[in-house]
């Protein structure tokens, strides 16, 4: 890759590790739920009317924006309002490499290699370890929430290979739109039209800028050049770099929002990237024919 090209690669991981940050700054403004219904709502217009029409079938465009959209960004939001860290999700979120695996093997019929068993071990190992360090601090029951988001996530990467999106940007914006009305409704059901009212009137530009970042920033630009680095370098080129979301995550969570870092959650760190790496390899023989670059290459949706 040329130095230029690198340098977009980190770029990604660190908007996408600070989107964590951002997350956790903008639940001071927002409930979870309506937060990510403005989310997606902003991340769809207006460039749903710039990316052309769907470019696969609706039922995928659906499904994908309910388990992504709604369940995956919803019990990650709650889970962070309810005391999960910002940098510990960061890192926990990653073990949706295992839970794309499994899904793989009981959907797909898609059986993991020896070096990718090893790697969910070792993953799930640093999960245990984050676990244990989680208990010690903060609330298992927003741990178990975040490790259910990871878990939606590993779904939506199987449905995504199923709909094979021949532009991953057309179908990021069209799968936005989906979970807007779903997450509002929820909102108003389990948070109160009169809390949803408050966080709308009490609107500042510190609350317009977090929105604006988690769904342009993030979303269509950070999506839009990956897809980008992906269209002219081999997937297993691209993919490496997303492990470096986790450790801008924590970075940016102990520098922005002082949570301080252990040892131990260091430990849980080396683990679970490096299972996830292992986890994340793909065999040179299918590597370009059988999976699309979205998934091969673990870009944060």
């Amino acid at each position: 890759m040329r130095p230029a090209h690198i340098s977009l690669a980190v770029l990604v991981a660190a908007v996408w590790g600070v989107n964590f940050t951002v997350i956790e700054v903008g639940l001071g403004h927002f409930p979870p739920l309506l937060f990510s219904a403005l989310r997606f709502l902003v991340a769809a217009l207006p460039a749903v009317f710039f990316v052309g029409r769907p470019k696969v079938a609706w039922k995928w465009i659906v499904a994908v924006g309910l388990v992504l959209g709604v369940a995956k960004f919803g019990l990650l939001f709650i889970g962070m309002d309810a005391g999960m860290p910002a940098g510990l999700s960061s890192l926990v979120l990653q073990i949706q490499a295992v839970f794309t695996a499994v899904a793989a093997f009981v959907f797909l019929g898609e059986r993991p290699g020896r070096v990718r068993v090893a790697g969910m071990a070792v993953a799930l190992c640093g999960v245990g370890l984050a676990a244990v360090d989680e208990g010690t601090s903060g609330p298992l029951g927003a741990f178990a929430l975040v490790v259910a988001a990871a878990a939606c996530w590993g779904v939506s990467n199987v449905l995504t290979r199923k709909a094979s999106p021949p532009d991953p940007l057309n179908f990021m914006v069209w799968v936005s739109t989906v979970p807007v009305l779903p997450l509002l409704g929820l909102s108003l059901l389990t948070e109160g039209p009169s809390r949803d009212l408050d966080a709308l009137g009490d609107l500042d530009w510190q609350g317009a800028g977090v929105v604006v970042y988690v769904a342009w920033i993030t979303t269509v630009l950070g999506f839009g050049a990956w897809g980008w680095l992906l269209h002219r370098h081999p997937a297993s080129t691209v993919a490496p770099f997303s492990l470096l979301v986790p450790v801008f995550g924590m970075s940016s969570a102990a520098l922005f929002l002082h949570e301080s870092v252990a040892p131990l959650r260091w430990a849980a760190a080396a683990l679970l990237v490096g299972g996830v790496a292992l986890t994340s390899r793909t065999p040179r023989t299918v590597q370009s024919a059988d999976v699309p670059a979205p998934e091969r290459a673990g870009a944060p949706a």
